[in-house]
C-alpha cells in the first residue's frame, strides 16, 4: 500500500494528500514532522536523508520532494487526468509548479510564519508588510494567465493546479490585505468545490 509520511498541516504534505485524494488511491499516512517528530530517527533517515516531509513509499520505491511526489503520482496513476498526455501541457504544468516553489513560497512563508507560527510579541511586522506588498504583483501574474483558461494547465484540472492551489489557500486565509484578482478568485472558487481540496487543503492555518 502507498505510504505518505508527513503531518496534515504541512503545505508540502497537503500537495501530496490532495493528489492522492484526486486519484482515489488507497494509502496510509503516517504522522511525521513538527510536533510528531520521527524525522530524526534512523528509520526515517534511511527513507529521506534530508529529513523533511513528505516522503512517499510505493512498494520498493521511495520519493521525496513534494513536487516530485505529485509528478510521480500523477504519472503513475493519473494518465489522462492529473498527468497530461501532451508534452506541452506537461511543460506548462511544470512551469507553474516550479514558479510556486521559487517565486510564491519564499514570499508567502514570511507572513505565514510571522502571523501564524510566531507569538505576537516576537513578530517582525515590517518584514510581513514587505512580503505582502511583493505578493500582490506575484499573484497577479497567475491572475493574468487564468484570464484565458479555466485551470493552470488549460481547460482541465491537472497536476499543475495542486502546488499553486495549496499556496493560494494559505494566502487567502492570512490576515493581510490582498488586491482584487478576479481570475485567481474564480479559479480558487472552483478548487473549493473539489472534495479532496476541502479534505486535505482547506484546513485552519496552524
Amino acid at each position: 500500500m502507498l505510504r505518505i509520511w508527513g503531518r496534515p498541516n504541512s503545505l508540502n504534505v497537503q500537495k501530496v494528500m490532495w493528489a492522492v485524494g484526486e486519484l482515489g488511491l488507497a494509502h496510509e499516512r503516517i504522522d511525521a514532522g513538527g510536533a510528531f517528530g520521527r524525522l530524526d530517527t534512523a528509520e526515517y533517515g534511511r527513507l529521506n536523508p534530508n529529513r523533511y516531509v513528505p516522503t512517499v513509499e510505493d512498494g520498493g520505491l521511495v520519493v521525496w520532494e513534494s513536487n516530485a511526489c505529485v509528478r510521480y503520482l500523477a504519472a503513475r496513476y493519473g494518465g489522462g487526468s492529473l498527468w497530461p498526455a501532451d508534452p506541452g501541457r506537461r511543460a506548462l504544468a511544470d512551469m507553474w509548479m516550479d514558479w510556486t516553489a521559487t517565486t510564491v513560497v519564499p514570499q508567502l512563508g514570511v507572513p505565514f510564519w510571522q502571523l501564524v507560527r510566531t507569538p505576537p510579541e516576537k513578530r517582525d511586522l515590517p518584514a510581513v508588510a514587505t512580503a505582502v506588498e511583493r505578493l500582490g504583483p506575484i499573484w497577479s501574474i497567475l491572475d493574468t494567465h487564468l484570464a484565458g483558461q479555466r485551470f493552470v494547465g488549460g481547460e482541465a484540472f491537472g497536476m499543475g493546479d495542486i502546488p499553486v492551489g495549496v499556496a493560494y489557500w494559505r494566502y487567502s486565509q492570512l490576515d493581510i490585505t490582498r488586491p482584487a484578482l478576479p481570475n485567481l478568485e474564480r479559479w480558487g472558487g472552483e478548487l473549493r468545490q473539489r472534495q479532496p481540496y476541502r479534505a486535505h487543503v482547506m484546513l485552519p492555518l496552524t
